[in-house]
């Protein structure tokens, strides 16, 4: 282990930085923070040799941060009041097989499919993080019966796929079905147990014993990345929650999206081979 951490001491900073900027971000927009650690993963695996399982393993080993995440992001937003529990009970069984189904998938894509997949998203994200108006909205109130069944499920599993808290498309869902932000914020906080706990455990069931995958994995999780960003992101989930009570965030929204917009040029330019 001190040999990892002395031959990857750049690395582990950089997870570190990721982390911070994560963990602040899940709280502030309640994304989860994947939309940052699987990108910074996938870049930093990639450069290091590990080109055929760098996206698979971003992706897993994000969906296993987001647990402590989401539980610490939840947890600050609950001591506000600002958290639905009643939508978390009804969508979280939809979410949680959709998180399943999606990485039994995933475990199964090449990485170009899993680059396009995640940079396409990412696109949608970068300009509904850009473009978007929290007074939008298409329905007074959240879905319920076979269409709560449908959407809940479909949330899951292309969060799964993408490594992604259910806050990211949570969020969007939320407002556009008459929730207000803040209490859309810190609701779906929560679901990114939902995602990231099932996908997790189906993560290391299809990627184990897979070639190619970097030191201290199990199946596609990778270990120390797993336990570093964890550590700064659970630390700096309630800043964010705190700071997301405080500010007006319209700037700080957008020039995240661009930031994904960034990023998503960059994974889409690598599916396609260039």
């Amino acid at each position: 282990m001190m040999d990892f951490l002395t031959d990857y001491a750049g690395l582990l900073a950089a997870l570190a930085v990721a982390g911070l900027f994560a963990g602040l971000a899940a709280g502030l927009f309640g994304i989860g923070g994947g939309v940052v650690i699987v990108p910074t993963l996938f870049f930093l695996l990639s450069t290091m040799g590990y080109e055929e399982t760098a996206m698979h393993v971003a992706v897993a080993t994000s969906l296993a941060t987001i647990i402590l995440t989401s539980i610490r992001s939840v947890m600050a937003h609950h001591k506000r009041g600002a958290v639905d529990w009643d939508i978390i009970r009804g969508w979280s069984p939809w979410i949680v097989l959709g998180a399943i189904l999606g990485m039994l998938a995933a475990g199964y894509f090449s990485k170009q499919v899993m680059l396009a997949i995640f940079g396409s998203i990412l696109l949608l994200f970068a300009a509904q993080f850009y473009f978007g108006r929290p007074g939008w909205t298409l329905a007074s109130e959240m879905p319920k019966g076979p269409v709560r069944a449908g959407i809940g499920t479909f949330n899951g599993a292309l969060s799964a796929i993408m490594g992604i808290g259910g806050g990211t498309l949570g969020v969007t869902l939320m407002t556009l079905c008459g929730v207000v932000m803040h209490r859309a914020v810190a609701t779906a906080a929560g679901w990114g147990v939902a995602i990231g706990l099932p996908g997790a455990i189906a993560a290391i069931i299809v990627g184990w014993g897979r070639e190619g995958l970097p030191p201290f994995s199990a199946g596609f999780v990778n270990l120390p990345a797993f336990a570093l960003i964890s550590v700064f992101t659970v630390l700096m989930a309630p800043v964010g929650a705190a700071l997301a009570h405080k500010l007006n965030a319209d700037r700080l929204r957008r020039l995240f999206g661009i930031l994904l917009a960034v990023v998503s040029a960059r994974m889409l330019l690598q599916a396609a081979g260039l």
